[in-house]
């Protein structure tokens, strides 16, 4: 065996220990991973200490996963809760057994006749809020094991339905034996069983082929990062790659907000509820300090006071 070069010697725990990152990457994933392979790479990349990503997107998908450093993974559950909108493409005339295209062929259908004012006409039908049953290939879990798993095995299980609203289904493209889409909906909505439903109604089979994120709530607008950015910029070291990085108070984008001055800050980082001029009357508030910088998620109480909810560590 050869003993350590300088260069190795050099590559000491110190120097490969975790950092205290915080805040929020815009990640677009690119297609044929996970969600979590992707946020294991950009821990990496990053040295971050605590890491999490926020509404995961199937390896055929692209597109916007956020991901949540530090201080930040306290704000997932507020970016999951997000409308999201996504853009995709779906193939009419076979059903698979993933409702995508990784799946195998299970049903056959005709779309020789189908006009896109049908299709058109069946998406206006699904705009609004509704029921829908979680596909078996899901992260759902049963008994503490993902569906998914169980599929794979052969096994199906009764999923309880979930409510979703659709806000917006526009049909871009059609032709082929394809449409194209621009969806707009709430939380916890399966495209690829949206579009089962949508070709039900027109009397035709269909999977999901392609599927993009776009937005979610609070964070349209904004350019997302690719690993290929990531990647050249971690050639100056992971402290380079912070630039990238949005505040954790992004999460909260479009909340009602109040400032609290440092005798304020100073109760509420002491769990006592505070009153703000101005503040609303009921729900949830992001509290910043003088510099603009989240300092809490606060809660309207009986008295009108604000009441610290979650707390987030200055840095």
């Amino acid at each position: 065996m050869q003993p350590p070069t300088a260069a190795m010697s050099q590559m000491t725990p110190a120097r490969l220990a975790p950092r205290a990152v915080h805040g929020i990457l815009l990640l677009d994933k690119p297609p044929g991973i996970t969600s979590n392979a992707a946020l294991q790479r950009a821990k990496r990349l990053f040295r971050a200490a605590k890491a999490g990503h926020t509404g995961s997107l199937d390896p055929l998908a692209t597109g916007l996963l956020p991901i949540c450093f530090g201080e930040a993974t306290k704000l997932c559950g507020y970016l999951l809760a997000a409308d999201k909108r996504y853009v995709g493409r779906a193939r009419l005339g076979v059903a698979t057994t993933t409702g995508d295209a990784e799946g195998e062929p299970v049903a056959q259908s005709d779309p020789s006749k189908l006009t896109r004012q049908q299709v058109e006409a069946a998406a206006h039908g699904l705009l609004g809020e509704q029921q829908q049953v979680p596909p078996m290939y899901s992260a759902v879990k049963r008994q503490g094991r993902p569906l998914y798993r169980l599929a794979r095995e052969g096994i199906e299980v009764e999923r309880r339905s979930r409510p979703i609203r659709i806000h917006a289904l526009s049909i871009t493209g059609f032709g082929g034996g394809h449409f194209d889409f621009d969806l707009r909906c709430s939380k916890g909505t399966y495209v690829r069983t949206l579009i089962e439903d949508l070709a039900a109604l027109v009397g035709q089979r269909a999977h999901l082929v392609q599927l993009r994120r776009l937005e979610l709530d609070g964070q349209a607008g904004v350019a997302m990062v690719d690993f290929g950015s990531l990647d050249a910029a971690a050639a100056g070291g992971p402290a380079a790659l912070d630039r990238f990085l949005l505040p954790p108070g992004a999460a909260l984008a479009g909340w009602p907000q109040v400032t609290a001055d440092p005798a304020r800050a100073f109760y509420l980082q002491r769990g006592q509820a505070v009153r703000f001029a101005g503040a609303p009357q009921c729900g949830e508030v992001a509290v910043v300090d003088i510099d603009g910088k989240l300092l809490a998620i606060g809660e309207i109480d009986a008295e009108g006071l604000v009441a610290p909810r979650r707390l987030l560590a200055r840095h």
